[in-house]
Formats: C-alpha cells, sequence, structure tokens
C-alpha cells in the first residue's frame, strides 16, 4: 500500500470548504488535514452535529480521507495566537482548551477520521517545567479518555518553541501518563529537519511505533519556516521511503499555512513533486 497523500486546509483559507475539498479531489489527493477553525467547519458555531454529518457526506463523495487538526490560531481567543493553551495558568482557560480537543474528538469520530492532532502550546512566562509538565497531563487526560472511548488516536506534535518540542519530550510525556494506548505521535517531516539531532528520515524510523499523523513540507535546518517543496533542505526520498516501509496507513498531508494566497497552486505543486517520489518509495526493491 502505497503512502496517501492529502493537503491541510490551513492552507486553503482562502477557498470555501466545499471549494477546497473538491480541488483537493480534482488534483488527485486523497485525503484533507482539516482544520477546526472559523473559515471551514467552526467548532464553536452552532449546530456543529449536523454539519459535521453533511461534510462526512461531501467527503464520502468525493472519496477523501481525513485528520482532524487543531492548530488554528485564533479559534478560541481573538486577540492570543493559539491561546489559550493546554498550560496556561488559568485552570479555567486551559478547560477551554481541553473542551475544544474533546469536541475534535467527537468530530473526527463522526467523520470516520483516522487521527486527531494537538500540541502542548509554549512555556507561559514565569512557569517552571515541572508545572507545566503536570498542566500537561491533567489537561490532557479527559481528552485521551474521549479518544479511548471513541477509537480514534489523539496524535500530539513536537512543536518547535513549544513545551512538547522534540521527539525525546513526546516520550517523556508518553512515560508521564503511562503510556496510554490512545496517545500518538503526529510528526512533522520539517519539524524533524528544523531542530532534531537525527535526519527526517532517521526520525520517522524512530517514531514509527507510535507514528498516527504526517506533516510533510520543506524546512531548513535551524529555522521554523514551512516552505513549498524545494525551497528547502529536506532530502525527501530516503523519508517517503522509510516511512512506506514502517507500513505506516495515515495521511501524509502538506502543511503550508502561510501560503493560502496561492494555496490552489502550492496544491498542485506538491503533489506533482512528491507523486513520482512516493511511487519510488513504494517499488519493492525500496525500505528493504
Amino acid at each position: 500500500m502505497s503512502l496517501r497523500l492529502g493537503y491541510g486546509t490551513n492552507g486553503l483559507t482562502d477557498l470555501r470548504l466545499g471549494d477546497a475539498l473538491g480541488l483537493l479531489a480534482d488534483l488527485g489527493y486523497e485525503g484533507v488535514g482539516l482544520t477546526l477553525d472559523h473559515m471551514h467547519l467552526d467548532p464553536l458555531a452552532p449546530e456543529l452535529p449536523a454539519r459535521t454529518r453533511k461534510l462526512a457526506r461531501r467527503l464520502n463523495a468525493l472519496g477523501l480521507d481525513v485528520t482532524v487538526e487543531t492548530g488554528a490560531r485564533y479559534v478560541l481567543d481573538p486577540t492570543r495566537k493559539h491561546g489559550p493553551s493546554l498550560l496556561d495558568p488559568d485552570p479555567d482557560a486551559r478547560a477551554r482548551r481541553t473542551e475544544l480537543l474533546v469536541t475534535a474528538v467527537r468530530v473526527a469520530a463522526d467523520l470516520g477520521a483516522h487521527a486527531v492532532h494537538c500540541f502542548s502550546g509554549i512555556l507561559p512566562d514565569g512557569t517552571d517545567d515541572d508545572t507545566a509538565w503536570k498542566r500537561l497531563g491533567e489537561a490532557l487526560a479527559p481528552v485521551l479518555d474521549a479518544a479511548a472511548d471513541a477509537g480514534v488516536p489523539l496524535a500530539i506534535e513536537p512543536e518547535p518553541g513549544h513545551l512538547l518540542a522534540t521527539l525525546a519530550d513526546f516520550h517523556r510525556l508518553r512515560e508521564q501518563l503511562g503510556d496510554p494506548e490512545p496517545l500518538g505521535l503526529t510528526l512533522d517531516i520539517g519539524h524533524c529537519q528544523c531542530l532534531e539531532p537525527l535526519t527526517p528520515a532517521e526520525c520517522v524510523r524512530a517514531a514509527a511505533p507510535w507514528l498516527r499523523h504526517v506533516q510533510i513540507e520543506d524546512m531548513r535546518r535551524g529555522v521554523h519556516e514551512h516552505l513549498p517543496f524545494g525551497d528547502g533542505e529536506i532530502d525527501f526520498p530516503p523519508v517517503l521511503e522509510v516511512l512506506a516501509a514502517t507500513g505506516y496507513r495515515g495521511l501524509t498531508v502538506v502543511e503550508l499555512p502561510r501560503h493560502s494566497h496561492a494555496g490552489p497552486e502550492q496544491a498542485r505543486r506538491s503533489i506533482e513533486f512528491l507523486r513520482p517520489l512516493i511511487a519510488g518509495a513504494a517499488s519493492p526493491l525500496k525500505g528493504a
């Protein structure tokens, strides 16, 4: 089974959701990384279950799989990017983020999504590491319970600049929580290039047992900037070969959130870049 490509709606925010999904299906994508946000599927607006059912029918008609992503910048607070987070000093604010993630799990279950993505948030000023890790575990507990009940894995993403920034940080959380079955990993290939000590291909191999979601774009070492393919430093054939060899069955979602102004063109260029490499990665002589 070859790798299945998706494209993130956070890179298509200038399009209506129906138009974005039609574009991706026409281009040959197998799925979509759906960011819950006001311009597409608003998780805070009325009649969410009905709107989700309508979207599920549309995805099914187009033959698109889906993963639910929760990285909307201002969905909870119009003045604070990604706020409040799971680390917020205010327990009521943390609870709002937890509630959003529980809602995302329910949406994912109704859509038949293969995972729900999330991240930790940055360390708040005046908060020590031990306190932050404790808050993170406590805030995620209801989400993991919901994920277990729904049968949808929660895939947390190591994000540069966040408390949970690296693969080592993921394992710290996993061990802190007692290795709960619903907790998995979102691996962003660009982030591996940006700050991990391993190469991106080595990161994929190391992450394979916990891999539930993959995001992909180009990037440069030490610079957290999502770049179109060919504009960064990543050697993609080894990455895709290792990913195919692991047997990963989720979506590999192109993540270009700062390129919505050129979203349709970037979606076309991305699949044209990746398709030949994926075909090579799927060769029986590869990934041995």
